[in-house]
């Protein structure tokens, strides 16, 4: 059993837990992540890790509640207990070596672009936050990503707060302005990443996107989580999540994660008393 140490609710739809994992806390590095059941009939739900203390013994998650099992971990209040918190999982990302970064965040992606962004900008990297949200209501994270970057940048679709437009659209500028990356990551919905990593192909800047498709064990046994990279096939729980986005098969992926949409839909619909 694993005690919830905080939670806070960062939007209406976005929650953040601090977990009291001192094992976990001990090995963890930014990219990789954690499977966690709330209880024992709750699903397994991989969720990348946010942040982590390892004297304290601490590792904090961010999570969007979109279906049954987020819902019923949302519920949970400080001093609750989650019943499953298995990790470090993945590969850790690779940081070393670089120096002029592009760090992107697409919605609950800021969650987990955050944890990089912090450790290259401690290390002394130059690194460049642009960050994308729907709306001003969704923004999360802000005031940490400020504080862990050189120059942070705001983007909303509608802009209702920072600047109006997409997060490609503030790179192009920043790239055609003479920022100088030696590596963009890029981090949140699978359309973001493949359009950022188109272009950065153009400029021939190295790109590192972390991906999240269907996972259920975490470990390779399933397969629900296979990807095509550089027309080999992967496993984004073993081999990531961190793949060269220049590599990735990014449509494959998309059309992998829409297979069960429809069913989602309804048991999310069945939950909530719809049908």
């Amino acid at each position: 059993m694993y005690k919830i140490l905080e939670k806070k609710n960062l939007n209406n739809e976005v929650v953040y837990m601090k977990v009291a994992a001192p094992a976990v806390a001990k090995k963890c590095e930014p990219g990789q992540f954690i499977i966690l059941r709330a209880n024992e009939t709750g699903e397994r739900i991989p969720l990348t890790i946010e942040d982590y203390d390892r004297k304290e013994g601490w590792v904090s998650i961010v999570f969007q509640k979109v279906g049954k099992s987020t819902y019923i971990l949302g519920t949970l209040n400080e001093g609750d207990y989650i019943l499953d918190f298995v990790g470090p999982l993945g590969i850790a990302s690779h940081t070393e070596g670089m120096e002029k970064v592009c760090v992107i965040g697409g919605g609950l992606g800021c969650a987990i672009a955050f944890p990089q962004a912090k450790k290259l900008f401690k290390n002394g990297a130059h690194v460049d936050i642009i960050a994308g949200f729907r709306n001003k209501s969704l923004v999360i994270l802000e005031d940490e990503m400020k504080s862990n970057s050189t120059n942070y940048y705001l983007m909303t679709d509608d802009g209702s707060a920072g600047e109006k437009g997409l997060v490609t659209a503030k790179l192009k500028e920043l790239i055609e302005n003479g920022a100088n990356y030696d590596t963009v990551i890029a981090i949140g919905p699978v359309i973001m990443m493949k359009f950022v990593s188109l272009l950065t192909k153009e400029y021939g800047i190295r790109t590192i996107v972390s991906m999240n498709p269907i996972m259920i064990d975490g470990t390779g046994m399933c397969g629900g989580c296979r990807l095509t990279v550089d027309g080999q096939t992967k496993f984004a729980c073993v081999d990531g999540p961190d793949f060269d986005g220049h590599k990735v098969d990014f449509d494959g992926v998309l059309q992998r994660l829409s297979m069960y949409k429809e069913e989602e839909n309804h048991q999310c619909n069945l939950f909530r008393g719809i049908e």
